[in-house]
């Protein structure tokens, strides 16, 4: 088995050892959050005079580990194996959402429930131990929740592959069975196009054939991601709904849209009568367990935001081509949210930019009047002080497809950089106005890329 390096993720553990804070690694399920933790930064502490008594792992998504999926059995179990006072323990619970709530076995009569959090915090107060958990869940694990661990808590948010960890890994693959005889050429236009297609869940990689590829992610759905999700909310006949929902999702990334516009697609194309209002809380929960992203309209000019519509990313695009059965696999769109995963994996906030103008049309009786146009831009990109505009766009290969796509950023006035992404491996310049022109991969395997 390749070693697929997941350095930036890596680095932040090593970074945060002992440093007195819970490490809470959060991210979609199977996109290498126990690989890091469990293989990569295990490795490292072995590597570095930690011995393997001293590290604790308790995976609670394996049936082996069920009873410690209460909270009061988890901690025995921890403690027990805290045997020496002189030494550092390291503590690794994986998929902690795994572990229930239950009432308080002390306190009769009384509705108090313990959870994970209890046990970590309790775990906390031993000097000799480090501790690490792993979460698949962001309502489990969100800010309402490192508040509760009073501030003493440090999440890192591990997603699928990049595009420039796929690449490393893809030409480590391929290079394993190359011959002296035969010597197989590592094409990156190749390398892209299979990254398009199966995205970057790091077990893809090692399989073989397009059917295996194809037939993993949609078992992803079915066994891991649609369960996962009716098992902890108790959703009960709405499988099909969800189901449904992912797919309108799916064919419409990168098109705004809003629970009122589902609401109606369910009733015209499907006949079922589903309210926005379960359509809301059903998006919702897919955006918990991380398996897409909403990016909200923002106008450029008036510095404000817009409630609807949005957009909505898949965290991985081979899992969003998996629901549509790999049929529309169109750039376009799949372009878009590659580059909108890569820009919220460097760490930036971002947002769909809409310039308002107003330009004057002739009415049906030939009169002219002013009327407002709203022009957007892809994503606007924000990160301190810094801000981009990016438009993303399949080719400029004539004047009318460049003007329409630097339309909406010649309207803004201010002075932050303009990039327009293109699919074409070009040598990156810059136009009369200043706007840049990059190819996609130059894009997403040159962090500097932005700034050249």
């Amino acid at each position: 088995m390749i070693e697929i390096k997941r350095d930036k993720y890596l680095n932040k553990l090593i970074k945060k050892k002992d440093n007195g804070r819970v490490k809470i690694i959060t991210g979609i399920r199977r996109c290498g959050k126990s690989y890091l933790l469990f293989e990569l930064y295990k490795n490292y502490l072995l590597r570095n005079g930690i011995s393997e008594n001293q590290i604790i792992e308790m995976p609670l998504d394996e049936i082996d580990n069920i009873q410690y999926r209460n909270p009061f059995e988890l901690n025995a179990y921890i403690k027990e194996r805290i045997t020496d006072k002189n030494k550092r323990y390291y503590i690794f619970i994986d998929e902690i959402q795994f572990c229930e709530e239950v009432s308080n076995p002390y306190i009769k009569d009384s509705n108090e429930k313990v959870t994970f959090i209890d046990t970590v915090l309790g775990l906390m107060k031993i000097s000799n131990v480090d501790i690490y958990i792993t979460g698949s869940n962001s309502k489990m694990l969100s800010k309402e929740v490192l508040t509760q661990f009073r501030d003493r808590g440090d999440e890192i948010h591990v997603m699928p592959l990049s595009y420039a960890e796929f690449w490393v890994a893809y030409q480590k693959i391929h290079t394993q069975v190359k011959s002296p005889i035969s010597p197989i050429m590592i094409n990156r236009n190749d390398a892209w196009r299979d990254y398009c297609s199966f995205g970057g869940m790091p077990y893809v990689l090692v399989l073989d054939t397009v059917e295996e590829k194809s037939q993993y992610l949609k078992d992803l759905f079915d066994e891991t991601y649609i369960k996962d999700i009716i098992e902890r909310n108790n959703i009960r006949n709405d499988k099909e709904v969800l189901e449904i929902l992912l797919d309108f999702v799916s064919s419409s990334i990168g098109s705004l849209t809003n629970p009122r516009k589902l609401e109606n697609r369910f009733l015209s194309e499907r006949k079922i009568n589903i309210s926005h209002s379960t359509i809301t809380k059903y998006l919702d929960l897919f955006i918990e367990a991380y398996i897409m992203d909403s990016a909200k309209r923002y106008d450029i000019k008036g510095s404000q935001y817009f409630d609807t519509p949005l957009k909505y990313y898949f965290t991985d695009i081979g899992l969003r081509n998996a629901r549509l059965n790999f049929r529309q696999i169109e750039q376009t769109h799949i372009m878009e949210n590659i580059i909108y995963n890569e820009l919220i994996n460097r760490g930036y906030n971002v947002d769909v930019g809409v310039v308002q103008y107003s330009k004057r049309e002739k009415d049906n009786q030939g009169e002219e009047k002013k009327v407002r146009v709203q022009a957007e831009v892809d994503f606007v990109v924000n990160h301190g002080n810094k801000r981009y505009y990016i438009q993303s766009a399949l080719n400029i290969d004539n004047p009318q497809k460049r003007e329409k796509e630097v339309n909406s950023l010649n309207r803004i006035d201010d002075s932050f950089k303009k990039i327009i992404v293109v699919k074409d491996d070009i040598i990156p310049w810059y136009d009369e106005k200043g706007i840049q022109y990059v190819g996609v991969q130059e894009f997403l395997l040159n962090e500097r890329a932005m700034d050249i």
